[in-house]
């Protein structure tokens, strides 16, 4: 058990190292999220799994708040509606779930952010390509060397590890500090 925890500890904080020398990037995410909201665009949320579920938690720190009263800030998790992954599931394949979303809800004003500690997810590259169909921004929180989503990606913040759930801890911190980032200009 201890060298599980001590193992753990280790590769959280040399996940958070890594994360520490992308704060520009979080800063150009923040930038493009405040940009799409000022415009009346919204941010669109994607994942699978545990990606899926932070997702769900990043729009709902925007559309509820994150630390601060303010206005609900336009933001969904298109990983939530059962009736339509499983419908598009079935008719057009996995790999369409998130595409056919992006296809109808998605405008140009808006940001798509896929998360995938792969870099690889078919699905959420699937919506890249339909998201650049329609000139819709892109921003990948992804694992590893950014995998074929990196590619489509117009800013893509990378935690160059193998290790899942070290990675996903690095973009839920993430997150949150573009929640806060983003919440900041609208408590004002």
């Amino acid at each position: 058990m201890e060298n599980i925890i001590k193992e753990s500890f280790s590769g959280h904080k040399k996940a958070l190292e890594l994360l520490e020398k992308n704060q520009d990037k979080i800063k150009e995410i923040a930038g493009a999220c405040i940009a799409a909201l000022k415009n009346n665009g919204k941010i669109i949320f994607m994942g699978n799994g545990g990606s899926a579920a932070d997702s769900q938690h990043l729009a709902a720190e925007l559309v509820g708040r994150f630390k601060k009263n303010r206005r609900a800030l336009a933001a969904i998790a298109i990983t939530c509606d059962t009736s339509i992954l499983t419908a598009i599931g079935n008719d057009f394949g996995f790999d369409e779930v998130f595409s056919r979303q992006i296809e109808a809800l998605a405008k140009p004003n808006d940001v798509v952010i896929g998360i995938s500690t792969s870099g690889m997810s078919p699905d959420i590259l699937s919506a890249f390509k339909k998201a650049r169909e329609l000139k819709v921004k892109t921003i990948g929180l992804l694992g590893k060397d950014g995998g074929t989503i990196k590619g489509l990606s117009d800013i893509s913040l990378i935690i160059a590890l193998n290790d899942t759930p070290r990675i996903q801890e690095m973009h839920i911190l993430a997150g949150h500090i573009i929640c806060e980032l983003v919440e900041e200009e609208y408590a004002k």
